[in-house]
């Protein structure tokens, strides 16, 4: 039988190693995020849970050594929650890292007009655009005063009759870090 400890604790030799390769490999997951759009952190499609998994794995891979002790994976994943949580307290306090690292929302129906350039560049297709109107009880185009894909990739739809100021909602799409 062999001893326990080997499993939980071999020293602090891949520790610096894998705090640097959990940093390095966070702020390019962020960046490829990022460039990839809204549409990678949407709701999954079978595809999309297969991609998040393969990085997944990837990840874990890039982060630990071939062996991995428990003390190894804890520092790992203490990495990855200290880094998480700096980011999303930074995005708080910082307008500069926040226009970094979320994405701002995207008009895609604006006074019942789709907006085929703004569907083209966050690569939506029609079918989302009217199934998100009929989630929120509408079926005709002319009803929507703005269909919005927000920064976490859900949809906010508003009704023509549910504004009487259209410059107010057009300003807060146009600025929506203030």
């Amino acid at each position: 039988m062999e001893p326990i400890l080997p499993y939980l604790y071999d020293g602090w030799g891949n520790m610096p190693q894998i705090v640097i390769a959990a940093a390095l490999i966070y702020a390019s997951i962020v960046l490829f995020i990022r460039i990839s759009g809204k549409r990678s952190t949407s709701q999954m499609n079978n595809f999309d849970w297969i991609v998040t998994v393969a990085i997944g794995s990837m990840v874990g891979t890039g982060v630990l050594p071939v062996v991995v002790t428990v003390a190894e994976c804890l520092v790992g994943v203490g990495t990855l929650m200290l880094l998480q949580w700096l980011v999303t307290h930074g995005v708080r306090k910082s307008t500069l890292l926040c226009r970094a690292v979320k994405a701002p929302p995207t008009v895609l129906v604006c006074n019942g007009e789709i907006q085929e350039q703004a569907m083209r560049d966050e690569r939506i297709n029609r079918e989302e655009v009217f199934s998100a109107m009929r989630e929120n009880g509408l079926l005709r185009l002319e009803d929507v005063r703005f269909l919005v894909l927000e920064a976490d990739a859900g949809f906010s739809v508003i009704r023509q009759d549910a504004v009487d100021n259209s410059s107010e909602v057009e300003t807060a799409a146009a600025n929506p870090y203030k």
